[in-house]
């Protein structure tokens, strides 16, 4: 057996490596209602041209533009209007001729002849009569067929995490059906006799049970299907039986059990049944004793105890899979440089994950510590929008320099 050292890999090897054993589930059919959040399936293809029709951009007068090549302030186009055209009201039958105008709202139809539309602003009416103030272009004002969405056109890609402006796009097409990526169902599994459910008696030297809580409400926020399966103890055939019920579910995420105690079940119980281990630690702060394994299609992740080892951890590892899983094409929390304004020092030997709170000044980021960084400290994590990267071999950054930071609370790009 090799060292600790030869075992743990980067945080980047851990990525790859994890998101190479993912495989997409298969498609279901649902309503837009339902799809927020969910990944598609197929492309979105528009079955006609949005506008339908070309339509008018303004509320003003529908014309010929060649009748106003003259026109100017003291010496307008003067034409007779002989209609009026609302939007979704009838325009057929409706033409405009040399010297004639037919009064048009924003959005109606263009009658035929009209080849452009002058906005009230530049008008008078009167008399039944228009008076146009200006020389009006050709096609000025009109929104062509199309003009937004060509028929047959791709809307929305394959891989695309929908949004409620996309929802809204795919029922401005009259598609009320769509196809997604399937939700994997997620199995959480506490270890420790130390562990307390919420609403329980806690005794002296115990804890509640917060990681499993955290971890449920972040599967869901990606639209996965969690199921907390409750406590294992500290056995091994504790471990094993409730790791043997989790196997029914696509993922299966544990806290606590994976380090190197006496009572640390977690990795003996997988290997019994049968769960390929490829990552055993990860060259990390917060989120070292990092277990993934892979059986079949399921996935497992052995995530560390502390409640915030826990979250980061998921956050870099677990919702990736997860969002790959669901055929997400857009896996990376966007990363972006701000200004540190206090000074850290860490070791060099791994990747630090530090929980901070940027803010922008004058279209700059700057950024600070959450206070202290224990690993158990959940109420800095919940304080926290972003997480300062400190790489692999600095030991030291200044107040004043530039450092990267992960926006946590932000969608995917």
């Amino acid at each position: 057996m090799g060292s600790e050292n030869e075992k743990m890999v980067t945080v980047e090897e851990a990525i790859e490596r994890i998101l190479g054993s993912v495989e997409p589930l298969k498609a279901e059919t649902i309503s837009i209602l339902d799809a927020t959040g969910r990944v598609l399936y197929e492309d979105a293809i528009s079955p006609f041209d949005v506008p339908p029709l070309d339509n008018s951009a303004m509320d003003g007068y529908a014309i010929i533009a060649g009748n106003t090549s003259q026109a100017s302030p003291e010496k307008p186009a003067v034409m007779t209007i002989t209609e009026e055209i609302k939007a979704g009201g009838n325009f057929e039958e409706k033409r405009v001729t040399d010297a004639t105008a037919i009064r048009i709202m924003t959005g109606a139809p263009i009658p035929e002849g009209a080849d452009s539309v002058v906005e009230i602003e530049s008008t008078l009416e009167e008399d039944e009569r228009v008076l146009v103030f200006r020389r009006v272009a050709r096609g000025e004002n009109i929104r062509r067929a199309g003009e937004d969405i060509e028929k047959g056109s791709v809307v929305l890609r394959r891989g695309d995490r929908l949004k409620s402006s996309d929802i809204g796009l795919l029922a401005s097409l009259n598609i009320d059906l769509i196809q997604v990526y399937s939700r994997p169902r997620v199995a959480i599994v506490s270890t420790g006799d130390e562990i307390v459910g919420v609403g329980e008696e806690i005794k002296p030297g115990q804890i509640r049970n917060s990681s499993s809580y955290t971890l449920y409400s972040e599967i869901e926020n990606y639209n996965a299907i969690p199921e907390y399966l409750g406590i294992a103890r500290d056995t091994k055939d504790a471990v094993r039986d409730k790791l043997l019920q989790a196997l029914e579910y696509d993922v299966i995420v544990t806290t606590g059990g994976v380090s190197m105690g006496k009572y640390d079940f977690v990795k003996e119980a997988i290997t019994d049944l049968g769960i390929e281990i490829l990552i055993e630690t990860i060259k990390m702060k917060p989120g070292k004793p990092c277990i993934f394994g892979r059986k079949g299609t399921k996935l497992f992740f052995g995530l560390p105890g502390n409640p915030v080892s826990t979250l980061v951890s998921f956050i870099q590892f677990v919702r990736p899979a997860l969002l790959r899983m669901m055929g997400s094409d857009k896996l990376d929390k966007p990363l972006v440089n701000a200004v540190l304004e206090e000074e850290i020092k860490k070791k060099p030997d791994r990747k630090h994950f530090i929980r901070g709170y940027f803010t922008i000044r004058d279209g700059s980021l700057y950024v600070n510590t959450t206070g202290p960084q224990g690993s158990g400290i959940l109420r800095s994590m919940s304080i926290a929008n972003c997480l300062i990267i400190i790489p692999i071999g600095v030991d030291r950054v200044k107040a004043g320099e530039l450092v990267t930071i992960q926006l946590i609370n932000h969608l995917e790009v």
